[in-house]
């Protein structure tokens, strides 16, 4: 993955997280990813950089809905 496509990725996940926080009144626990210190605009930073904001953010994100989940979902469809 390019550098442009992962900080577009690291964008499109903040919104996720901000989407998800808005409607569920939740708040996503993103320690890891604010140590980071690296944001969708920070374009300064390297590739590596937006990589492990990427993974920090979407673990968050992942890990605050899985603590939500109570009822497993099934792996087929209806």
């Amino acid at each position: 993955m390019k550098k442009q496509e992962l900080i577009h990725l690291h964008g499109l996940l903040a919104q996720v997280q901000d989407h998800y926080e808005h409607t569920t009144g939740e708040t996503v626990d993103h320690d890891r990813y604010t140590e980071l210190g690296v944001r969708p605009t920070s374009i300064h930073k390297s590739k590596t950089d937006h990589k492990r904001a990427v993974f920090a953010l979407s673990g968050g994100i992942v890990d605050e809905m899985r603590s939500e989940t109570t009822d497993a979902v099934s792996a087929t469809a209806d």
